[in-house]
Parts: C-alpha cells; structure tokens; sequence
C-alpha cells in the first residue's frame, strides 16, 4: 500500500518570519485532486525531554511559567537541539542544567511529533535512572522550580487537568507502561560527561 493519493506537492514557498528561535513559512501545495491550497507552518529544530527516574521511585519534574498561555505549567525537563546536535547529549545537558541531576542510564523511549497540523517540531522522549543530585545551570533569564513526585500523582494531575502540558502527558502515558512492564526500555550507560558540557556546531 502506498500514500501517494494522500500525499501532497509543494509548489511554491514563502518565508513569513524569521527569529532566533523559529521561523514561519507559507508554502503552495497541490492536493491530490490537482486543486492548489497553501500551508503556513513554523519550523522548529527540534527538542527532547526527559523522564527522571528517582531511586526511591518517584521523578522529578519542574514547574515553569510559559508565556504564551500566561500560565505555571507543570513539565518533564526538556530542552531543544542546538544545531547538529545529538538528541542524547542534548537530554543529559539540560538535565544537569534545569535539575543538576546527572544520570548514570539512559533509555530512548521514542518520539513525537508535538503539533503536526502546523509545526515540524518533533521531540525525542528519554528515561533517566540512577540520578545524582548536584548543582544547578539555569540559562540566563530562566527560572523553574523542581520538585518530585509519585508516579501516581502525576497520573492524577493529568486526569484532573493540573497537567495539560503535552509532552508531559504523552510521556505519562510512556511512564505508566513503562513501569508495568509492558513497555521495556534499552537501557544504555550515560555518554560521557564532558558531552554534554558542549552543545553542538
């Protein structure tokens, strides 16, 4: 079976905006009717988020105003890629830097893609365990608190709407099969430290 009679051709492109972080675009495409639409749509590059297993069995997670919807969110560690940058370096640098946690394992679970209809974002999902506890590095102009919690309350806030965070209630869903067994994880030694002291190119 094949997509090509869902599939559609771009024509043309426009670049709407372009930031420091994202850029716009606004692009002609052919339908598979042979019809014109366009798709406006921002490009992102990419982020990853971490699921921090403590010992004791409970993860660690941050709470961080985001301006867009004028609200504190309650979130996994994330943070996006850096140019060329590896999704796995990526993970244990902004562990270490938004938690001070470092992590002696590593399991990449999968990825998403956050907001399809509109954006090309996509995030890797990583587990972390055997955490040790060390100094924070928070960006310039960032601030977040971190606390930890059970597994069973964060399935709770995400049921009661505490937790509307999108890639913190896919990764809950991730957790929760993860810790009955019925999604394992290959579980990897931590790449060395002084690789995630230097972002990429």
């Amino acid at each position: 079976m094949t997509d090509l009679h869902l599939k559609e051709e771009r024509t043309g492109s426009e670049l709407l905006f372009e930031g420091r972080f994202l850029n716009a675009r606004r692009d002609t495409v052919r339908l598979p009717d042979g019809r014109s639409a366009t798709r406006e749509y921002v490009i992102h590059p990419g982020a990853v988020v971490v699921v921090p297993l403590l010992d004791d069995g409970r993860v660690v997670l941050e709470r961080q105003y985001r301006y867009p919807v004028e609200q504190v969110m309650i979130e996994f560690p994330a943070g996006k890629l850096d140019p060329g940058e590896d999704p796995l370096i990526c993970g244990q640098r902004e562990l270490i830097e938004e938690t001070g946690y470092r992590a002696r394992e590593w399991a990449l679970a999968g990825a998403m893609h956050l907001a399809v209809a509109y954006s090309t974002e996509i995030i890797h999902v990583y587990f972390a365990r055997g955490l040790e506890a060390g100094a924070r590095q928070l960006d310039q102009g960032e601030f977040l608190d971190v606390f930890a919690a059970r597994p069973e309350e964060l399935l709770a806030w995400c049921r009661d709407g505490r937790v509307t965070d999108a890639k913190t209630l896919s990764c809950a869903l991730w957790l929760q099969n993860v810790l009955s067994g019925a999604w394992p994880l290959d579980w990897q030694p931590a790449p060395p430290p002084e690789a995630a002291d230097n972002r990429g190119p």
